[in-house]
């Protein structure tokens, strides 16, 4: 295995860094002053202008390899520094779920549902959701998944509730990639399917907001939406009937590696930011630099981060090489590997910060949150290591 970085790659992150630099950076509390200044749900000036920037700069698209013709191995090291801030893998438009619903109508979109769909969400133009988590079932089994499409002619007809649908609180969603049963009777793994569904479709109401530790996440949010008899045409279905499965493996194989990547980068940010402050605040008469306790912290994230990355770039590298279904193990294992990883340098982080660490002075909080929630999205940490021990076991 050779991890590195290509030509190509290596320019990119230069370009990619300096963009940072110039205009993510400096606008972190210009972001935030915006966000809490008007409609919390509507686009964000600085983010639409800082998109334009990105696209003219030829920084955009860079996660989908059919636009960018970056492998799974090149885009890793660049979603990294995009992870730095949590909210600037928008700007290059490589922001979840858009990227992975995207790289769904990529890979098994009809000529026609690119062309109304992709499209505009490779431009920027519009954002999606997905939804597949249900409130009445353990979603972390998704066989349990118990919304309906029935077809009924010409047309499916969807009923279910539906909740954790990231972006759905954004007033430029106008897509739902949506999982449900299309035939109970076929073999667990065969009976879900995904339809395109366009938000404004009747019957299709977003019930509320979920708040993630008190935070709202605006202004893309995560929705509880109902879907009540909503009737969509039959050349929305993506695939095939029962192909649901099929679909959600393709789309959630490059979805952690870029998940684990942005967390790498916030990882590093919490130890850049923890060294900064060990270097800057004094506590029983010396630098807590020189505290035995943080020097061992700091060391320990240092081994934490480097071990975690190159395990990320093992796993996407066998996805370039020898395919998603030969490196599920991998792909577990990252996931489980990396969101406790993160956790524990940015708590260590906010304790050397005291009570800045947990105000809004600095990303700490955010970071933390953020972390925590992917220890179960994209499925728990338990159901990822069971699937490892059983192929370690098999």
């Amino acid at each position: 295995m050779n991890f590195d970085y290509s030509k190509q790659t290596r320019e990119l992150q230069k370009r990619l860094q300096a963009f940072m630099d110039e205009n993510i950076y400096p606008n972190e509390n210009v972001y935030t002053q915006e966000i809490n200044s008007g409609d919390r749900w509507q686009p964000l000036r600085l983010i639409e202008d800082l998109k334009a920037k990105a696209q003219a700069e030829g920084l955009w698209n860079l996660f989908l390899p059919e636009v960018s013709g970056l492998t799974n191995l090149e885009y890793a090291p660049l979603a990294e520094i995009m992870g730095r801030v949590f909210w600037s893998s928008e700007v290059f438009n490589c922001s979840a779920p858009d990227t992975g619903n995207m790289e769904v109508l990529e890979r098994y979109g009809s000529a026609e549902q690119k062309e109304t769909w992709l499209k505009p969400l490779l431009n920027g133009e519009i954002r999606s959701c997905f939804s597949m988590t249900e409130p009445e079932v353990a979603s972390s089994d998704a066989t349990n998944i118990c919304a309906s499409i029935q077809r009924d002619g010409d047309e499916y007809i969807l009923n279910g509730r539906k909740w954790w649908s990231t972006g759905a609180g954004d007033a430029r969603c106008k897509l739902s990639i949506f999982m449900g049963k299309t035939d109970a009777d076929a073999p667990k793994h065969l009976q879900q399917s995904m339809i395109l569904v366009p938000m404004d479709a009747e019957g299709v109401r977003v019930e509320r907001n979920l708040l993630v530790f008190g935070f709202d996440d605006a202004p893309n949010g995560h929705s509880e939406i109902t879907f009540n008899d909503v009737r969509v045409p039959a050349s929305n279905l993506l695939l095939g009937e029962g192909r649901g499965f099929e679909i959600a493996q393709g789309r959630l194989g490059p979805g952690r590696v870029h998940h684990c990547m942005r967390l790498i980068g916030v990882a590093e940010r919490a130890l850049d930011l923890m060294k900064t402050r060990a270097k800057s605040r004094v506590a029983f008469g010396k630098p807590l630099s020189e505290q035995g306790v943080i020097r061992q912290w700091i060391a320990e994230a240092r081994n934490e981060i480097e071990q975690a990355r190159l395990l990320v770039l093992k796993t996407a590298w066998m996805m370039d090489e020898v395919g998603n279904k030969i490196a599920r193990k991998e792909i577990a294992m990252i996931k489980a590997v990396v969101p406790p990883m993160a956790l524990k340098i940015i708590d260590r982080a906010i304790q050397v910060h005291g009570g800045a660490g947990v105000c809004e002075d600095f990303p700490l909080a955010n970071f933390w949150i953020v972390a925590r929630m992917l220890r179960i999205a994209d499925g728990p940490d338990e159901v990822h290591l069971e699937s490892i021990a059983k192929m370690e076991l098999k």
